[in-house]
């Protein structure tokens, strides 16, 4: 975990600093960092892989207010982009809201329903509760085709989508892709394909079992997801009366 946050890093280390009698706080550990050139600054990038404007069927968003107490009542999906010097690939995720366990990927390098729809097959594969279960997701036509809603459908999934622009509405599952571009290097560009799917294994991996979540109480996904023990921290959007699970 190369970038992982500097408050994440103390939590890793603070058992160690004690057992060897290091007076390391958390406010030293920044300094430290800065002093060495060690705090990373972010970039930013954008890249646009929603076409909300179409003909098919949108559903409104039914997990506003929703508070989340355990693991598989909502899934959250998204598609960002990933760079090789051949071309552009293109990874779909779906990430269990409350765990923020990444249940179902698939990178392809097409944006074409069918290789989203490998990600749902995934996650519904690999799913533990039978209880209720909402999909969220954008507007974009992967997620509204009849295939991928027949595909919800089938497997007593209920249906949820952003409404309007707002990043907010999608915000843990923007949240996660920043994480894995940014934290696990995936913002970089490939030498290939292989390269690639690599390290996105491997930053899978260490993302479900290995990086502690503020949102969890610096607890890890693959953890919370099986014992739905915590109780998640919020952040409340600024004028707005809905929390949302975004500090992760």
């Amino acid at each position: 975990m190369p970038k992982i946050g500097t408050r994440k890093l103390y939590f890793l280390l603070k058992n160690d600093f004690e057992k060897e009698k290091l007076h390391v706080g958390r406010d030293s550990l920044f300094k430290l960092l800065r002093a060495n050139y060690l705090l990373i600054p972010r970039r930013h990038s954008y890249f646009k892989t929603t076409n909300s404007k179409h003909w098919m069927k949108k559903y409104p968003n039914i997990i506003k207010e929703k508070e989340l107490k355990c693991s598989e009542k909502v899934w959250v999906a998204d598609i960002t982009y990933l760079k090789t010097k051949e071309k552009n690939y293109y990874l779909h995720l779906i990430t269990d809201a409350y765990s923020k366990k990444i249940v179902g990927y698939e990178l392809s390098d097409n944006l074409q329903a069918s290789s989203t729809l490998k990600a749902l097959k995934q996650a519904i594969k690999n799913r533990l509760y039978k209880h209720s279960l909402i999909h969220h997701s954008d507007r974009g036509l992967q997620y509204c085709s009849k295939e991928y809603t027949e595909m919800l459908k089938n497997s007593d999934i209920l249906i949820s989508m952003t409404e309007n622009s707002d990043p907010y509405e999608n915000a843990v599952a923007e949240r996660i892709n920043g994480i894995l571009k940014y934290e696990f290097g995936l913002i970089n560009t490939f030498e290939n394909f292989k390269n690639l799917s690599q390290q996105l294994e491997q930053s899978i991996y260490c993302y479900n079992n290995l990086r502690p979540h503020f949102s969890l109480n610096y607890n890890i996904p693959s953890q919370v997801h099986m014992k739905n023990n915590v109780k998640l921290k919020t952040y409340k959007k600024q004028n707005q009366n809905r929390k949302i699970s975004t500090l992760i």
